[in-house]
């Protein structure tokens, strides 16, 4: 792959780029107007959708960073976009252009004022990974294989400028008005900017590494703080296939239900007891080891879970609080879903909105065993969100609902159930936790 020599810093060149990815899309709806006179409308949209996804990917990945973050996040959610921004957006968790050698020197030079040779006793200047916000290296040092772990120049100082540029499409795509939506945003910026800080990132790697060290099948990596920065980390290179690799290659139905078990109890166990979570349950943050332990990486994004949220979400994914009509009211208003303004219209349609999402997304949580497997599941997940996506009633509304601690929670979750999809995991005990 092409290595790139210098990435847009400014605001004034990032959104440049921008303008001109906006051109570019621009004379696609112009070719998709055409089109679908002359052609399948379905089939000129899906196009429409490809080319877009094409130019906007694009676009991100030599931007690098938060824009491309954001990105890689959208990708998750397959309920609302369309396949083919889900399929290129994806990309960035693994495959995007890695910075040159020479600007790899230049990151060193100026967070420790060394070159990697002084450092390491080998460090491959080519690297094996990159993703949004930084490129992994393999080195040596004392006989131990390392990875190291590089930010983009410019990602930490751009997010501000990067979310405002991305927010209007965001709200566009979304249907968030204007009102109270800084809130949302500003959750966002501040969980990016941590993302950026990599002392913030080794303290808590080790804190979650260290109390989550009695979960069987589960590893992590050592972090070395004399060789690591705000820029830069340090920390064993751990032998293993991404998680999304192994799934496509899997046939042990055992081991997956073993991985899948150790997966579901690292995050009930993060959520339940630390009451803070590895917020980015994507597969290039899980590695499977050959002997069968999930082993996992990059701890940027930690989401603290405050009590006054933690009560109520979880005492509203109860089986006997979703089919109770006061109580379930009750924490819907607790958690800022319905509003005290909202007219008797807007409280019956997001009254029944949010029962008949949790009485469906809260069903592992309502059984001593869940089987992961079960299509019709993530089926049914899948045609509630189509169903209220393409809800013509929804767009009179506004979508600002719910806690700013929404966003990273339902992340979460969503996350996690794709990755125990993946898994096919079956018979995963839910409470297995608490036993450990």
């Amino acid at each position: 792959m092409k290595t790139i020599d210098k990435i847009p810093t400014s605001k004034i060149q990032r959104a440049s780029k921008l303008v001109t990815t906006g051109a570019k899309v621009g004379v696609n709806y112009i070719k998709y107007y055409g089109d679908k006179m002359v052609t399948n409308k379905d089939e000129a949209k899906d196009r429409l959708n490809k080319n877009n996804a094409e130019d906007i990917y694009n676009s991100l990945k030599q931007l690098k960073g938060s824009a491309l973050k954001v990105a890689q996040m959208l990708s998750m959610e397959k309920s609302i976009l369309p396949q083919a921004y889900v399929e290129k957006f994806s990309l960035a968790q693994f495959s995007v252009p890695p910075l040159s050698p020479a600007l790899v020197l230049k990151t060193f030079k100026k967070h420790f004022g060394k070159t990697p040779e002084e450092l390491y006793d080998t460090f491959n200047a080519t690297s094996v990974n990159a993703a949004s916000i930084g490129q992994v290296h393999l080195a040596e040092k004392n006989g131990k294989k390392l990875a190291v772990k590089i930010q983009y120049p410019g990602v930490a100082e751009s997010i501000t400028s990067d979310l405002a540029m991305v927010k209007p499409v965001a709200m566009s795509m979304f249907n968030i008005k204007g009102k109270d939506s800084d809130k949302y945003f500003k959750e966002v910026e501040t969980k990016l900017i941590e993302e950026t800080d990599y002392i913030l990132e080794v303290a808590q790697s080790q804190e979650i590494a260290k109390a989550c060290a009695h979960i069987p099948n589960l590893k992590f990596p050592k972090y070395y703080e004399n060789l690591s920065s705000d820029r830069i980390i340090t920390m064993d290179y751990m032998e293993g296939k991404h998680l999304s690799e192994f799934t496509k290659q899997n046939t042990d139905e055992k081991k997956a239900n073993k991985i899948g078990q150790a997966l579901w109890d690292f995050y009930m166990y993060q959520i339940h007891y630390l009451k803070k979570v590895h917020a980015d349950p994507h597969p290039g943050n899980f590695l499977i080891s050959d002997e069968g332990n999930l082993i996992a990486l990059d701890f940027g994004c930690v989401k603290t879970i405050p009590e006054n949220f933690y009560i109520p979400y979880f005492e509203l994914a109860k089986k006997e609080n979703i089919s109770n009509q006061e109580v379930f009211l009750s924490k819907l208003y607790e958690l800022e879903i319905l509003k005290q303004e909202d007219t008797e219209e807007e409280k019956s349609f997001f009254s029944k909105m949010f029962h008949d999402m949790l009485s469906l997304f809260s069903l592992p949580l309502h059984d001593e065993t869940f089987d992961f497997s079960n299509n019709q599941f993530f089926i049914k997940i899948a045609q509630l969100g189509e169903q209220y996506s393409k809800n013509s009633q929804i767009r009179k509304y506004n979508a600002n609902r719910g806690s700013k601690h929404f966003i990273y929670m339902n992340r979460t979750f969503f996350g996690l159930y794709n990755l125990m999809f993946d898994l096919k995991a079956k018979n995963i005990v839910i409470n297995n936790f608490n036993t450990l």
